[in-house]
């Protein structure tokens, strides 16, 4: 037979046993009050919750993104010639302009070249003088019957093949100049440096050593992908006329950081591939955004937020609304028991896109919510368990996203 005293003293040595003692004589204790009177759990009075009514409307839509900036112009800076590099003539991540000399190559190889194509140049018209000189000479002669006209004619062939000797001496000069101007590489755009791939003193190989590259970042571009599924989904959801997008694209672009600031300058979507990239399963979008300023680097990761749609005929309620459980996502909402009395019903639901309204976020409720219930914002911690007697002190018809989680 149980001993209070016995108890007592095992308490004494056992403080856990205690705790667990007072712990049954207070459940106990609630469960006889609980027994005896009526309304909230062990005879307290029910908690007070705050409900509006979901209504359906219009609503901004923002999508997000995770992107990747990249210049809108990107150049690989190659030797166009073969020689040695000398000098590097730019600060390597420095911005360069378009033609500006970012390397010198060993041009004394050039230069002896340019030299023997001018002295054939020079050869050629020389011979081209003569043989003009002894057609012009045999001509009148072979006219009068003085010599035969087979000498005329190849006079005047020879006058013939050294004006085009001329001619290919004159492009083998015209290519010398140019090897020659080769030894200077210039930037092919306007835009930020890389670092130097090859250093002084190394072979350059033409059109095969890369030497550096050149981005042009203003404006700056921001590729981002969409799913097939999201796309399929927007797609059924327009067809369905619960989701209006702006035409051709026209979004408002912003930009979010990797610290979580928003960039100042909006953009616009510049592309939108209508093909599926098979190895991903997405189709890729790009923005383009001023960077006058080259506060935006190629290669930052960004978060891209597309703004510009609506949801129409949406059903929404505030973020702290909507809770997590072992079934999934769902709300409490005002029902009644069979006396009549309010109590906290548990309703699951399908959320889909997340939005801002007067200053608060809300979820678009996809399914499990109809236009008039009642869904509990504020109060929802006191809610014991489900079917919980409740008392709602504010029940407005006002929509949903008036209150701030």
């Amino acid at each position: 037979m149980f001993n209070a005293v016995d108890a007592t003293r095992n308490s004494v040595r056992h403080p856990s046993v205690a705790w667990s003692i007072v712990l049954i004589l207070v459940a106990a204790a609630a469960s006889g009050c609980g027994q005896q009177q009526h309304g909230g759990m062990g005879g307290l009075p029910p908690p007070k919750v705050t409900a509006l009514a979901v209504q359906t409307a219009s609503l901004p839509v923002t999508f997000e993104y995770v992107g990747q900036t990249v210049g809108s112009k990107e150049a690989e800076v190659r030797a166009r010639v073969t020689g040695i590099v000398e000098k590097r003539l730019y600060q390597e991540g420095a911005p360069v302009r378009a033609g500006q000399v970012l390397f010198q190559l060993d041009a004394k190889p050039f230069e002896a070249q340019l030299a023997a194509a001018e002295a054939e140049m020079l050869r050629a018209k020389a011979q081209k003088t003569q043989a003009d000189r002894e057609a012009a000479r045999l001509r009148p002669l072979a006219e009068h019957k003085a010599i035969g006209q087979k000498e005329a004619d190849d006079a005047a062939s020879a006058a013939e093949f050294a004006a085009a000797a001329v001619k290919a001496a004159q492009a083998k000069l015209s290519e010398a100049r140019l090897n020659l101007s080769y030894t200077r590489v210039v930037a092919p755009i306007g835009g930020l440096s890389s670092r130097s791939q090859q250093s002084e003193g190394s072979l350059a190989n033409a059109n095969t050593t890369l030497l550096t590259t050149v981005s042009q970042v203003d404006p700056i571009w921001v590729l981002f992908s969409i799913s097939d599924n999201e796309k399929l989904r927007l797609d059924k959801a327009m067809a369905d006329g619960h989701l209006a997008l702006p035409r051709n694209n026209a979004f408002e672009v912003s930009v979010k950081l990797s610290d979580g600031s928003t960039f100042p300058r909006a953009g616009k979507i510049n592309f939108f591939d209508t093909r599926v990239n098979p190895q991903t399963g997405t189709y890729e979008m790009r923005a383009e955004i001023a960077n006058g300023d080259l506060a935006l680097k190629p290669g930052q990761f960004v978060r891209v937020a597309l703004k510009g749609a609506q949801r129409t005929g949406a059903l929404a309620v505030p973020q702290v609304a909507v809770l997590e459980g072992p079934q999934g996502k769902f709300v409490y909402v005002v029902g009644k028991d069979k006396d009549g009395k309010a109590i906290a019903q548990p309703r699951p639901v399908v959320v889909g896109d997340w939005t801002t309204r007067d200053g608060g976020n809300v979820w678009l409720i996809d399914s499990g919510l109809t236009a008039g219930e009642q869904v509990i914002v504020d109060g929802v911690a006191r809610i014991m368990m489900p079917n919980t007697p409740i008392e709602v002190v504010q029940a407005g018809e006002a929509p949903a996203t008036a209150a701030k989680p």
